[in-house]
Order: C-alpha cells, then structure tokens, then sequence
C-alpha cells in the first residue's frame, strides 16, 4: 500500500479544486497543483483542451506551463504535481522534461494512463530523470467526478 505524507491530502483535494473550475468550463473535469520542495504553492491548472482549442491544454502542462513562467525557468526541480487523472503519455513526458521529482494522481487512467496503468512512461529505465509515482489518493472523489461527467455527456448526445 502506498503512503501518503501529512500535506498530500491537502494539495490533491486544492487539484480537485481545480478539477470542479474545469468542469465549470464544460472540461473533462482534470486539475493539478505543483508545489515546491519546500511546500509552497507554484502553479494550479485544470484541462483548457475545449477552450484553449488546444490538445495539449491538460491540467498538467497548464501547471507546468504557469510554473515555469512565473520561476523563469522550464526545470522544476524538487516539485511534486499533484493531479487528479493518471497522466498520459504527453503529460508523463513533460515532467520528465520538466524535471519534476514526483507526481501524486488521485484516479488511475485506464485507457490512456501513462503511470502504469496502459503505459509507463515515468518508469522506463531510459530516461535521464526519474520521477517518483504514487496513485490512488481520493481516487474515488476523482473517479466519481469523472464519471458522472462523461455519463452526462453520453445521455445529452
């Protein structure tokens, strides 16, 4: 079983924060928080996809994205991004990148997970950096939340 320190509660539950500001929009409701080593709040993002007309708008590089503006700087070390969906592949590559040091997802992805669940992308010996995975914090509000909203997609047609 996977442990969970004292504040990740805390940053997954202000990423689902972000998650419900997605679905505001009418977004796959997927939000994120980085934070610094020290547990300071750098960047919140939610997915931006629909209205961005972006592919690339996931909560992740909207965090991502934020963070490294407003450090100047594109390495990230010492971050942890907490998000509440498994990262894809695309996202899995960026904290790579990115160098962050640790990703906490509430919900597994099991159709495009990239954290081991369809891929493992963060695990792949191959990379230059390794970044630390732990899933399942508040998997079933996350899991819920999504759920509900592709089900209401589904019924409005």
């Amino acid at each position: 079983m996977t442990e969970f320190g004292a504040q990740d509660e805390v940053w997954m539950r202000q990423a689902l924060t972000q998650a419900e500001a997605a679905e505001a929009l009418d977004e796959v409701p997927v939000g994120a928080v980085l934070v610094s080593e020290d547990g300071e709040l750098l960047a919140v993002g939610h997915n931006r996809t629909i209205s961005h007309s972006d592919p690339c708008a996931h909560a992740e590089i909207e965090a991502l994205r934020a963070a490294g503006k407003a450090l100047g700087n594109y390495r990230l070390l010492g971050t942890t991004l907490y998000v509440t969906l498994e990262p894809c592949a695309m996202c899995a590559m960026a904290l790579v990148h990115a160098r962050v040091k640790r990703v906490v997802y509430a919900a597994a992805d099991p159709k495009t997970g990239a954290c081991g669940s369809v891929f493992d992308v963060l695990g792949d010996s191959r990379h230059n950096h390794k970044v630390e995975v732990q899933g399942g914090l508040l998997c079933d509000e996350a899991g819920t939340r999504l759920s509900a909203y592709f089900k209401a997609k589904r019924r409005a047609g």
